[in-house]
């Protein structure tokens, strides 16, 4: 009787150091891909905390066996075995947790991203675009929304290719959402078009800000020169129709935004490019 309860009770310790063991995988590769803070440094802890368990496992099988007399004996070996299964769940369910919220985050942002210009797409903005909207009427705000085109795009693509003409969107979309302000929605509308929905913003803000973005994008250079490649320098130039509405309109001048954002951006165009037009959404 002895020796099978001697043997179940170094069965039970050693399943649960491996357990124990296996359970500071996981636990090491969230450490690993965690940023240097608080929360990287307390998965440390933990860590520690893990083969400190381990070592007192091991310290209890070289101590508790010769004490081991009855089947009620097995009871500390137990529960040392059940704390081994928790914790490992534990740290194996929130590794999987994290790569499903990784991946659920990369999902996410594939469907609300333009892959091309790094900025939102036309379905994330049209929902952004009423959001704001229903918001901006509910507490009494302006809104405004500036509408952008690239002078001229198509000769880019005609001279430089293609590929140069994406490399263009690409930085084009970076420069726009580094002048723009955090509060601001960048997206693609269209083609070399780009909307920036601008909350809480009366229209004479709008305008100034779509000035300085026009200004911004005019003085650099979109794609460098390369003597080797036999590349020349790339420089454009945006047109920008801007529009706003204060407070107290109603819901459908929503559409009314929109259309004069575009006629605005028409008028700059047909106005000789490279400039700013604004429209009130009440006009």
């Amino acid at each position: 009787m002895h020796n099978i309860i001697f043997y179940f009770l170094n069965g039970l310790l050693i399943a649960g150091i491996l357990i124990l063991t296996v359970a500071l995988l996981p636990v090491r590769k969230l450490t690993r891909e965690l940023p240097p803070g608080p929360t990287r440094s307390l998965w440390k802890v933990l860590t520690f905390l893990i083969i400190f368990f381990i070592a007192g496992y091991i310290a209890y099988v070289f101590v508790g066996w010769k004490n081991v007399g009855v089947f009620a004996d097995l009871l500390v070996p137990g529960v040392f075995l059940g704390g081994a299964v928790f914790v490992h769940l534990v740290c194996f369910l929130s590794y999987k947790t994290v790569l499903e919220l990784r991946r659920m985050h990369i999902l996410e942002q594939e469907n609300i991203s333009d892959p091309l210009m790094g900025i939102f797409n036309r379905r994330y903005l049209d929902r952004r675009l009423n959001e704001e909207f229903l918001r901006a009427q509910r507490y009494h705000l302006p809104l405004s929304m500036l509408l952008l085109d690239v002078d001229h795009f198509k000769t880019i693509n005609d001279t430089y290719g293609h590929q140069t003409g994406d490399t263009v969107l690409k930085k084009l979309g970076h420069r726009i959402v580094h002048t723009a302000r955090d509060i601001d929605i960048v997206a693609r509308y269209g083609g070399e078009e780009v909307a920036v929905i601008m909350p809480n913003t009366p229209y004479p803000d709008a305008a100034a800000l779509a000035e300085r973005l026009r200004r911004e994008i005019a003085g650099r250079e979109m794609v460098a020169a390369d003597e080797n490649d036999g590349q020349t320098e790339i420089r454009l130039t945006v047109s920008i129709g801007v529009s706003g509405f204060s407070q107290g309109q109603p819901a459908e001048d929503l559409r009314k935004l929109i259309r004069n954002a575009d006629k605005a951006l028409y008028q700059a165009k047909n106005a000789g490019r490279n400039r700013v037009v604004t429209i009130r959404a009440e006009s």
